[in-house]
């Protein structure tokens, strides 16, 4: 069974819904995986360099689209389907750990492009995304000399390629390996209007309390559901210059604790960096706000505005509902202000006015 077929049985078996956008990228990928699976991997020598040498790879695919859309699904579907060609399917995040332990052992990017071309002669990314000026060089150079080794690329992105690390630290340096990537890949929209996932959380309390066994247990099944299980991953984010830690990421969704946000002195752009990288915010635990606690309550004021303010959704386990967060002498109109919007982002229609059932 090719590609194709598989995902139209999918269909057929009512474990995929009919979406025009995905069935063109699905049709796209399928084209692909004919196209490997009629030629074995040509030795390295016939390569040549990138863009040198007629005899080059075929092209490979960069999907991008929001959240939820199936990129993942798909990519996962085609590299399945693809046979005979030695393959990976890894994480952008785990990948760049990865290249990061091998720099750290002193191999230049031309040794460590040797090891993953004999490993794979078709890697599938999934979620790439730069954060950092040390990634964004390292990646430029490494994809480089992969393609010029002949590995086949295929990956997904929340963003376009010229998204990547936008308004990121001497982005200029970064925008010619943008460039080389719109040549070298078939870049490919997945602009479905639905969010699969988000059908999952139908009926469900996003602000999950009190802080007890089953709540908990909940908090967990909703992490997995809007990440599809896939394995988190702790990343960093570059704030002005300085580190952000994010704890647990995956799948356009990050996890942090109360005091990851608002017991460690984050401010304006760090909320910020969060909300732009990441679609939903997973908080453990708010508590009840104690009478000395003003500055933590101010960052909690600070960072639910700054999600409203970009479109976050929140799933959040609490002590107590919103209304009962905060003692009585110290709530004052902001605090009010964001009681309003803490109620409107638990609402459907803030986590898609077409919520769909999977």
């Amino acid at each position: 069974m090719d590609m194709l077929t598989a995902y139209r049985a999918k269909i057929k078996e009512h474990h995929l819904q009919t979406d025009t956008a995905q069935a063109q990228v699905a049709q796209k990928l399928h084209g692909l995986s004919q196209e490997l699976n009629a030629h074995l991997p040509i030795k390295q020598t016939r390569w040549g360099k990138l863009f040198g040498n007629p005899a080059t790879p075929p092209r490979g695919i960069y999907i991008h689209g929001d959240v939820g859309r199936g990129k993942t699904m798909l990519m996962d579907l085609f590299f399945e389907h693809v046979e005979g060609w030695p393959k990976q399917r890894i994480h952008f995040h785990a990948f760049m750990q990865d290249v990061h332990k091998a720099r750290a052992k002193k191999q230049t990017i031309e040794q460590i492009a040797d090891q993953l071309s004999r490993d794979a002669t078709l890697l599938c990314l999934d979620e790439m995304q730069i954060v950092d000026i040390a990634d964004a060089m390292i990646i430029g150079r490494l994809f480089e000399a992969m393609y010029a080794r002949g590995v086949v690329l295929v990956t997904t992105s929340n963003l376009a390629p010229d998204q990547l690390y936008k308004d990121g630290l001497n982005r200029d340096l970064f925008v010619p390996f943008i460039d080389k990537l719109g040549h070298s890949l078939d870049v490919i929209s997945l602009n479905s209007l639905k969010d699969y996932r988000l059908g999952r959380m139908k009926g469900r309390d996003t602000w999950l309390q009190p802080n007890v066994e089953w709540t908990q247990a909940e908090f967990g099944e909703m992490w997995l559901e809007l990440t599809d299980s896939a394995d988190d991953r702790s990343m960093e984010l570059n704030v002005l210059g300085r580190k952000l830690q994010v704890p647990c990421a995956a799948h356009g969704c990050a996890s942090f604790s109360f005091e990851d946000l608002c017991i460690d002195p984050l401010g304006p752009a760090d909320y910020l960096a969060i909300a732009h990288n990441f679609r939903t915010v997973f908080i453990h635990v708010v508590p009840v706000f104690k009478i000395h606690q003003r500055n933590e309550l101010k960052r909690f004021v600070l960072m639910v505005d700054t999600f409203y303010d970009i479109g976050t959704r929140l799933v959040a386990l609490s002590e107590a509902p919103p209304e009962k967060i905060c003692p009585e002498n110290l709530q004052n109109i902001e605090f009010a202000r964001t009681l309003s919007r803490l109620r409107e982002m638990q609402s459907a229609s803030w986590w898609g006015k077409t919520i769909v059932d999977t």
